[in-house]
């Protein structure tokens, strides 16, 4: 392998975006990829694609470095996370900068990306407490009885373009304060983040091979999954992705949370504040081009007269968004990440006029002066949308809100129930009566009461129920602790003579 010099943070958007493994930028023997800037519709840059053997590399820095991390005291891995959430404060506006040229979000999505993903470092910094174990004394004659908690070993994530900061952010840092090293799969689409982090870790005093990242594809997902070294599997990502992942790192006798597909619902009642609730609904289905796991892409309105109410305000509102460049001061909406995934969302808004739904407005052949090249497409709107159509069904991933009408609250319920995906949902309603019933009722992971995207914050644990979640754990949190540590039980005994004698039946405390 060619190891390069190190780079420093102002050249993140260089023409070549190489492996980290070891402490320094090594660009590696496989392929070439094209990342391409969004805005402007053009390639920009290229990342390495990592060959099985640069793959083994990182496993092997990674192996190597487990012993003595895991046998830091906890106190000083949060020391390192502190430092780094310091220089992650200093350097959030240039992380931004970095994941907008590369995802086509907004600047100031993209800071509020990184400040979620820095919650997930601040409570990584104070999750030492959550490693102690239990210890009960005299559990019988002279025996003691304690468990400790203690890391697997190399663990890796694989994570998505949508957010290229947050989503690794939910991972390495409570794996790394819990003892584990650890190997980041970012996706090829945007890449850069991913070095920019590396390098801030090691500002932060990671020694080196603790964090090893390597780009690539199908090819290092692969060698991760089938490495006997590596312990466990973090991704985020497509449901179908998201059960290969589980299903081959579980044959391979991993450990492994597989996040994946998402088709959140949010219910208005007819007493809902309907101002507040075509804002939050608007923000929700179009903020960063709907490209978000937890984007509101179904409102379901309870009543015609609600339903008519609804579409009339996001008829008014939608065209309103300011949709530019992702670095264009005030805009609400920028490009899709790449020419492709923009052709497959603009696949979905044909099939769901092919299909019959009432097409309120159509983002389609969307331009933005300027960049007329670039992945744009408008905000789409959808009304009288059936479940037996396909934008109903399937996660659209785009800018694209279907309005489903229901005849009441049991009804809505009952559709939101009935669909592969159990991510997010929410309710706006004034009744309290109708809030506590949803809670518990719906069969969904994140539920918001008035609030539109329902992701729990860093002390608590991220994660939907059936087909978008495959593994026992949530991500981040408490489930996150306990996902990259195994549990061990001690019982000790200290006789107080030699006279211990052999016991062939099973032990109690009679």
């Amino acid at each position: 392998m060619n190891a390069t010099t190190n780079i420093t943070p102002a050249a993140d958007l260089a023409p070549l975006v190489t492996h980290w493994i070891d402490g320094k930028a090594v660009e590696g023997h496989g392929p070439r990829a094209a990342v391409f800037d969004p805005s402007h519709g053009r390639e920009a840059r290229k990342v390495c694609l990592a060959t099985t053997a640069e793959v083994d590399a990182a496993i092997r820095s990674a192996a190597a470095a487990f012993p003595a991390w895991s046998r830091t005291p906890a106190l000083r891995r949060a020391r390192v996370m502190f430092r780094f959430k310091d220089l992650l404060d200093r350097h959030q506006k240039d992380i931004a900068r970095v994941i907008s040229a590369e995802h086509g979000k907004t600047l100031s999505d993209a800071e509020g990306e990184v400040t979620r993903g820095l919650e997930v470092v601040e409570f990584a910094c104070g999750a030492p407490h959550l490693l102690k174990g239990e210890y009960s004394d005299s559990v019988g004659t002279g025996i003691d009885s304690f468990s400790l908690r203690q890391p697997l070993g190399v663990v890796a994530g694989i994570t998505p373009f949508n957010f290229p900061a947050m989503v690794p952010m939910w991972m390495f840092p409570v794996a790394l304060i819990a003892g584990n090293t650890f190997i980041l799969k970012p996706s090829e689409r945007d890449p850069s983040t991913s070095l920019y982090l590396a390098r801030l870790l090691q500002e932060a005093g990671l020694p080196d091979g603790v964090l090893n990242v390597v780009q690539g594809d199908k090819v290092a997902v692969d060698a991760l999954l089938h490495s006997p070294h590596v312990a466990a599997i973090s991704f985020v990502g497509s449901t179908p992705i998201a059960r290969y992942i589980h299903s081959e790192g579980t044959a391979h006798g991993k450990r492994v949370q597989a996040l994946g597909g998402a088709k959140n619902h949010a219910i208005v009642m007819p007493d809902a504040d309907m101002g507040a609730a075509t804002e939050a609904i608007v923000g929700a289905a179009y903020g960063s081009a709907g490209e978000r796991c937890m984007a509101i892409s179904v409102a379901v309105a309870v009543g015609e007269k609600t339903a008519d109410d609804l579409v009339a305000r996001l008829k008014t509102r939608v065209p309103t968004l300011k949709i530019g460049a992702s670095d264009m001061p005030g805009a609400d909406m920028g490009p899709l990440v790449t020419e492709a995934h923009k052709a497959k969302v603009q696949g979905y808004i044909d099939a769901g006029v092919a299909e019959g739904a009432e097409i309120i407005l159509d983002g389609r052949g969307h331009t933005v002066a300027g960049y007329e090249n670039g992945y744009f497409l408008g905000a789409t709107l959808f009304d009288k949308v059936r479940p037996d159509m396909k934008i109903y069904k399937e996660e659209i991933f785009g800018p694209v809100l279907c309005v489903v009408r229901v005849p009441d609250f049991t009804s809505a319920v009952r559709l939101i129930n009935s669909h592969e995906f159990a991510n997010g949902t929410a309710v706006f309603t004034r009744s309290g009566e109708i809030a506590r019933a949803f809670v518990q009722d719906i069969e969904v992971g994140m539920v918001g009461v008035n609030v539109p995207l329902p992701v729990p914050m860093a002390f608590h644990s991220f994660g939907g129920w059936r087909n978008s979640l495959f593994g026992d754990h949530h991500a981040y949190g408490q489930e996150g602790i306990r996902f990259y540590t195994r549990l061990k039980t001690v019982t000790q005994r200290w006789p107080e003579t030699d006279s211990v004698r052999a016991e062939f039946v099973m032990p109690t405390m009679k």
